[in-house]
């Protein structure tokens, strides 16, 4: 019985570590970029979009699809890069177990 009490403290301790790390994600500003920068964007670790910059360069009203495939990819990029770093950070409480919704 006395195992049993230890686990459950473990567990519980592990599950605090847990939301503290979910936390400390939302807080994490993360980048991405496209065509060398032309588009930048920032999303938080929740993966909640917080800025976008498309310098005028960019802009070609003639190449509207150019612009759309920047902000796709430069999206994607954060979007991946948000993916890592929650990998990282859950990863150390969970020993690299994928738990679903979790992350």
């Amino acid at each position: 019985m006395n195992n049993m009490n230890q686990m459950m403290k473990q567990v519980k301790k592990m599950q605090e570590q847990m939301m503290k790390a979910q936390e400390e994600l939302g807080t994490k500003t993360i980048e991405g970029t496209a065509g060398g920068g032309v588009v930048t964007v920032s999303i938080n670790g929740h993966k909640k979009l917080l800025d976008i910059k498309i310098k005028p360069e960019a802009v070609d009203p003639e190449d509207v699809e150019m612009l759309q495939d920047l902000v796709l990819t430069a999206v994607n990029d954060a979007l991946s890069k948000a993916d890592e770093i929650a990998n990282q950070d859950m990863g150390k409480y969970t020993g690299g177990m994928k738990i679903p919704g979790l992350f």
